[in-house]
């Protein structure tokens, strides 16, 4: 058979530029099926849908410490000189730490606090306050917030808080299947390396080659060896393409020689892309298609088979997981002890890197040490030039990082005021640019202009209300801006209301039945822009804020005061309507008010920033935000005016 298969000539050899863009425009539609997978089994798996908690945590009000559950109210003046008595199964209940408090309970006194009078009593010498000592429900995590984005490799903690959110599926993309056939006449396996004689190879590059596959997040199927046999490698990709695989790897076979066949067997059984890269090592690279399947012939030489599947295969099996492929940065190390090279070889020389005095210092691994167990230590891989025998101690070399060096660079950071379609944003931007990621921190509209002026954040998010002028934000900047160039930009109006429990069994109609004695509140944190509402809606009515009781009750989150008022905490409290809908409250109007983004304008033109705007101008984006409730997100994106730090400009 191998008399009628001519030697293989590149007549058309790509550069890499050019065969990784045939290549990218060949495969980049490919994704791994999606699947159901149980909670306890997706450690580093890739989501396939936005994760949100079933569950709040705590899902009760638990003692967080050992000692008595009382009614705050009922120890009020007690003191070192006026001890109060309390009745045990009556006025105070003995509880440990995690159990659920006893109802009409809202405290807890630690057991150090307090003293056994006998077998029915005990005495407190301070008053307890409101939720002392007390895990609230959703202290944690709050029912129906987002707990992990789209395309998020799973860690160990986020299996926890899955778990703990009542998640106990999620739908992950299947670990790409990759289909390793090691060919050659001259190869036996390792377990054989003690019979083999001259000429004979021991095959060992499939087990590297499985070794990068794991590494990839894939799931690597290392086939026997197969003889140089035309038909019998025909008859191994015939399979191989009829197989669940997603991705076939035929190693050596497909450099110029009588007896390499890879090529002529991808292009009778399909089509190939590539003969031939102009990279070394790795010039022998094929890239094929057989029925919608990827093929890749890798060149048999170890390293080149190493550099080839870094170059082809390792970013197609990112993609088929959704995931964007790290790259490999390079940086400049001086090299710690003296590494003779072996001359005419291009060799891969696996290294650690520290920062020692200032310097960073690139040390060799041991080469005998075996090739998987490099590559789990490595930090980078220096590259010695065939023409080269070797480097000196203290000589400046330049290493490629194993590790991705920009991965904090992708990271945008948001502090300011809440709002659920942060979590939308957050979600968008990690599904369309996997390895962006938006951070954000809940401190309330002031907070965020403070992160600004201390250049800590990339924007904030603010709804604050000018009670003078009824326009939000302008003036605030003004007085907590000056000098620091800025754009705001109009995320949402959002409506603004009081949330009560299905039914409203208290009949609370507005923020007058707030003053009732049998109506508990839920607040937002001092400078949050729902509370300056709030206290606004207050004055126009000329109601005093000091008779609500729970005023002084802070939450941070809409969601939070949501679960409040779910749990029944609270009665009442003011948060946007979408935080209503999602807990299945209802919700009585108070205001509609609009949202803005604040974005400095040493951030304007970050292409993270550019990536967030253009995601909250699409109409995909502005249809999930009014999918949420309570949202009027037309002008999205507008810039409503432009602050040179002195003065306005309105676009």
């Amino acid at each position: 058979m191998a008399s009628k298969h001519k030697r293989n000539i590149y007549l058309k050899m790509k550069t890499l530029g050019e065969a990784l863009r045939l290549w990218r425009e060949e495969t980049s539609s490919l994704r791994s099926s999606v699947e159901m997978i149980p909670t306890g089994a997706a450690l580093s798996r890739v989501l396939a849908q936005p994760i949100v908690a079933a569950n709040s945590v705590p899902h009760y009000h638990g003692a967080a410490m050992d000692g008595i559950a009382v009614r705050a109210q009922e120890t009020f003046g007690a003191s070192e000189i006026n001890p109060l008595r309390l009745v045990l199964g009556e006025t105070a209940f003995e509880v440990d730490t995690g159990d659920p408090l006893p109802e009409q309970t809202d405290a807890v006194i630690m057991i150090e606090y307090v003293e056994r009078l006998g077998e029915k009593e005990v005495q407190i010498r301070s008053a307890a306050f409101p939720w002392q000592h007390v895990r609230k429900v959703g202290e944690d995590i709050v029912a129906g917030e987002l707990l992990l984005p789209q395309h998020h490799r799973v860690r160990p903690a986020d299996m926890g808080v899955l778990l703990a959110g009542g998640v106990q599926e999620v739908a992950a993309f299947a670990r790409p299947r990759v289909w390793i056939q090691p060919t050659g006449t001259e190869l036996v396996p390792a377990c054989k390396a003690q019979e083999a004689g001259p000429g004979q190879i021991i095959e060992f590059n499939g087990t590297v080659l499985w070794g990068m596959v794991q590494e990839c997040g894939g799931e690597a199927w290392l086939q026997d060896i197969v003889p140089d046999d035309y038909e019998s490698i025909k008859q191994s990709l015939a399979r191989a393409v009829e197989s669940p695989a997603d991705v076939i790897l035929l190693n050596a076979g497909s450099s110029a020689g009588s007896e390499d066949y890879t090529a002529a067997i991808i292009d009778d059984l399909g089509k190939v892309l590539v003969h031939g890269v102009t990279m070394m090592p790795g010039k022998p690279t094929i890239l094929g298609m057989v029925k919608d399947k990827p093929v890749i012939g890798l060149p048999g030489y170890p390293v080149s088979a190493i550099m080839a599947f870094e170059q082809f295969v390792r970013p197609l099996l990112y993609a088929l997981q959704g995931l964007p492929c790290p790259s490999f940065p390079e940086v400049t190390a001086v090299l710690g002890r003296k590494m003779p090279s072996k001359l005419g070889m291009e060799e891969f020389v696996r290294v650690i890197l520290g920062r020692v005095q200032g310097r960073l210092i690139a040390m060799p691994l041991q080469r005998g040490a075996g090739i998987v167990t490099s590559l789990t230590r490595a930090d980078g891989i220096l590259q010695v030039p065939q023409e080269a025998e070797g480097h000196e101690q203290e000589e400046t070399v330049s290493v490629r990082l194993l590790r991705p060096e920009e991965q904090l660079d992708q990271t945008l950071i948001m502090i300011g005021s809440h709002d659920n379609t942060i979590d939308v944003l957050a979600n968008e931007l990690k599904r369309l640019n996997s390895s962006l990621h938006l951070s954000s921190s809940n401190v309330g509209s002031l907070g965020g202009l403070t992160a600004i002026r201390r250049s800590q954040t990339h924007l904030a998010g603010s709804h604050l209300l000018d009670t003078r002028t009824g326009e939000y934000n302008f003036s605030y900047i003004e007085r907590y801006l000056k000098g620091i160039p800025l754009r705001l930009v109009e995320l949402a109006m959002r409506q603004q209301g009081l949330l009560v429990r299905p039914g409203n069994p208290k009949g609370i109609r507005g923020v007058e039945d707030l003053l009732r004695p049998d109506v508990t509140f839920i607040n937002r944190q001092a400078g949050a822009g729902t509370r300056i509402l709030l206290d606004y809606c207050l004055a126009q009515q000329d109601l005093p804020h000091e008779e609500i009781r729970g005023y002084d009750q802070e939450e941070f989150t809409h969601m939070a005061v949501a679960v409040n008022v779910l749990s029944g905490r609270a009665d009442t409290g003011m948060a946007i309507f979408a935080s209503a809908r999602a807990l299945n409250l209802d919700f009585i109007p108070i205001a509609e008010e609009r949202y803005d983004l604040v974005i400095p304008e040493s951030s304007w033109a970050d292409p993270k920033i550019q990536n967030l705007l253009e995601i909250i101008a699409s109409s995909s984006f502005r249809k999930m935000v009014a999918d949420l409730g309570g949202y009027d997100v037309a002008a999205a994106g507008t810039v409503r005016g432009i602050w040179d730090g002195s003065t306005w400009t309105y676009p």
